[in-house]
């Protein structure tokens, strides 16, 4: 019973610590006053986007999890991805979290690639995270230039 329950908390786990990321950063979130790229959304995208695919985080690993061992690479990538925001927007440090956002897209296709032959639908649903996080290596990049 009690595996089932800790099993059942790592579906949810990239969504709470990212809403208490977001939580966290909240009032340092200087998104609208900065100059953005061409398609930059507008901030009301962010909070909803990252809800869903930290969704699909959650999902691709509790399916993963229930035929493969722990996967620190999994747990590698949400680390990275909770310092993010805290570099980009707390901290200030908008070249350092471009390297840092590139690292990130790196671990999440490690991720999919090491996950694909091992359960094809856990490394599938990370496809849309990759795609995002590339995109926001785009506004990223963009903002640096721009600002």
């Amino acid at each position: 019973m009690k595996e089932k329950i800790i099993k059942s908390l790592q579906l949810f786990t990239p969504l709470i610590l990212g809403g208490l990321i977001g939580f966290i950063i909240n009032s340092s979130m200087d998104y609208t006053s900065l100059n953005q790229p061409p398609l930059s959304p507008p901030g009301i995208i962010f909070p909803i986007v990252w809800s869903i695919l930290y969704l699909l985080m959650g999902i691709s690993y509790f399916l993963y999890r229930k035929e493969y061992e722990k996967n620190y690479l999994y747990y590698l990538q949400l680390g990275v991805n909770l310092v993010w925001p805290v570099l980009f927007f707390t901290l200030k440090l908008r070249f350092f979290s471009i390297i840092w956002i590139l690292i990130l897209v790196y671990l999440i296709h490690r991720l999919i690639v090491e996950w694909k032959d091992k359960k094809r639908i856990s490394a599938y649903l990370l496809i849309p995270y990759l795609i995002w996080t590339i995109f926001a290596t785009y506004l990223n990049i963009g903002v640096f230039l721009l600002n």
